[in-house]
């Protein structure tokens, strides 16, 4: 049995990814790691609470002692890292918390595991030669596109955000223990996620839970700015991939190949929802779409997003499952079942 420990298991992607990871992967125990800040929610593992392969620990990627603790306890032989602050907004208003954690945050773990896994730079302690650190981050590195063109993984970094400058940042550093220490390190950049589990402050659940309130569905701009589209656990399957048979050092990006707009976004939503449950209050509204307002766009908007995953198509057999239009019917049905939002 090998411990690996997930970071930011409680948010979004690491949420989805853990129960995944131990169905499909029995000899394995997880260490979840987790400030359970206001985008972590312990009670998104419910359906693992009991699993005797899995512990939560609450802490910040910050704390070097705590992780020292973790790693020595239970014997840590792999890392796989999403804790990370990801909303963009929340960074153009306050960017200092997203320095700190995703680059401080991912340097101390960085620092930690090497540490722990190594003698000296390029030198494996014995019993620890195939440990692994999978760093998640994100096509937002890259910057934006124009109506064509897609991020490979030798699209260079141009990021418009603070949140995106923290997560290139975060980038490099994994890149540097590679290339200085010899640590075993993967980076995968993933598209835009959505499905079950995600935080209300997001594009999709925000349309889903304005939507039945009855409440303006705000859309930036236009609702022009285009995103390519990934749904949540084809992005897990791809993590378990790069994690097991990824090369150490590669990068690999994993997109959906599912560029929507924004406002196709919304109008198909409220198009589902009008389905599924009109009427829902008794209103005037005739249709969830008569909620759609116009807003003004945030500042450095980017406008288009769209990756290339040959790479990992190619090299490891990954592709994505989902359309758009089949995962979003999930999506919008977990959250009427669940009303988690």
């Amino acid at each position: 049995m090998r411990t690996i420990l997930v970071t930011g298991g409680a948010g979004f992607i690491g949420s989805n990814f853990i129960p995944f990871f131990l169905e499909n992967n029995e000899n394995y125990f997880i260490v979840n790691y987790d400030l359970l800040t206001y985008a972590g929610n312990e009670n998104n593992l419910s359906e693992i609470a009991t699993n005797k392969r899995y512990k939560f620990v609450q802490g910040d990627i910050r704390n070097r002692e705590l992780l020292e603790f973790l790693f020595s306890n239970y014997d840590i032989k792999g890392v796989i890292h999403f804790a990370a602050e990801s909303h963009v907004d929340n960074s153009i208003h306050s960017p200092e918390a997203f320095f700190k954690t995703n680059i401080i945050g991912t340097y101390t773990l960085l620092d930690v595991a090497k540490s722990y896994w190594m003698n000296s730079p390029f030198e494996y302690k014995k019993g620890y030669e195939f440990c692994r650190f999978h760093h998640i981050s994100t096509d937002e590195v890259y910057g934006t596109l124009g109506d064509v063109g897609l991020f490979t993984e030798q699209t260079p970094y141009a990021p418009n955000s603070p949140y995106s400058a923290s997560k290139a940042s975060s980038d490099l550093v994994a890149r540097s223990y590679f290339h200085t220490y010899g640590l075993n390190v993967v980076t995968t950049n993933c598209s835009n996620n959505y499905g079950p589990k995600q935080h209300s402050e997001k594009l999709i659940p925000k349309i889903i839970k304005n939507a039945l309130s009855l409440s303006e569905i705000p859309i930036y701009g236009t609702g022009n700015n285009i995103r390519d589209w990934l749904y949540v656990m084809d992005h897990c399957r791809g993590i378990d991939l790069v994690y097991h048979d990824g090369l150490p050092g590669e990068t690999y990006n994993i997109g959906g190949k599912n560029e929507r707009n924004n406002l196709y976004i919304a109008h198909l939503i409220c198009s589902i929802l009008d389905d599924l449950v009109p009427n829902r209050s008794n209103s005037s509204i005739q249709s969830y779409k008569e909620l759609i307002k116009f807003v003004p766009d945030r500042p450095g908007h980017d406008k288009r997003y769209a990756i290339d995953a040959t790479k990992i198509t190619s090299q490891l057999g990954w592709k994505a499952i989902e359309d758009f239009e089949s995962g979003i019917i999930k999506t919008v049905e977990w959250y009427i079942e669940n009303e988690k939002i």
